[in-house]
């Protein structure tokens, strides 16, 4: 069990590296000369020019208030939808997702609990959203479980896992399908 929690944490992690390391389009808020972070050179700058960024790179000029990103956040009227179209798919099909679906929902999370200890309407805000996340998560995985239990291939429905979902649907499948030989295997020594 130890090397299926491995694999799972692996393909999160894999996940997470991939998205901090993709090109994120932001906005200078200010001109601003070369700068050099951890060896990689970025920049001049000019208020009000569109560039591209590695992910993590962005983060750090908006916090530095160089840069705004163009990218919307998972907010809660993003994350709704996704879980009404969730909910209204048969069991047997997943609804495709914004792409680095988690990756975001992580980093949406984490700020907003950071920004919940600030201000209440952060943490309503907060709370909400992480009940929307749990839904959508207990959702996919409802239906994810019920893929990997069924015998045969369903390429079809798998097509619209996310690299994580996958992994743990490739475990499932592997675990249940050793636990349904085992019971057969058990049933033909008798």
């Amino acid at each position: 069990m130890v090397l299926t929690d491995r694999r799972i944490e692996s393909s999160i992690k894999d996940a997470d590296f991939i998205f901090e390391n993709k090109p994120l389009r932001v906005i200078a808020v200010r001109d601003s000369a070369e700068i050099e972070l951890a060896g990689i050179k970025v920049g001049p700058f000019e208020e009000g020019n569109e560039y591209e960024l590695k992910y993590w790179i962005a983060k750090e000029l908006e916090k530095a208030g160089m840069v705004r990103l163009r990218d919307e956040p998972l907010s809660a009227s993003r994350l709704y939808p996704i879980l009404h179209r969730e909910r209204i798919q048969p069991v047997s099909s997943l609804s495709s997702l914004p792409e680095d679906f988690y990756p975001r929902l992580r980093r949406t999370l984490k700020e907003l609990k950071r920004d919940s200890r600030s201000s209440p309407d952060k943490m309503r805000e907060y709370e909400y959203v992480k009940n929307l996340s749990k839904d959508i998560v207990s959702c996919r995985l409802k239906k994810i479980v019920s893929l990997a239990s069924t015998l045969g291939q369903r390429s079809q429905a798998l097509r619209n896992l996310t690299v994580e979902e996958l992994a743990l649907y490739d475990e499932l499948s592997r675990v249940i399908s050793e636990w349904r030989e085992k019971i057969i295997s058990a049933e033909e020594e008798e």
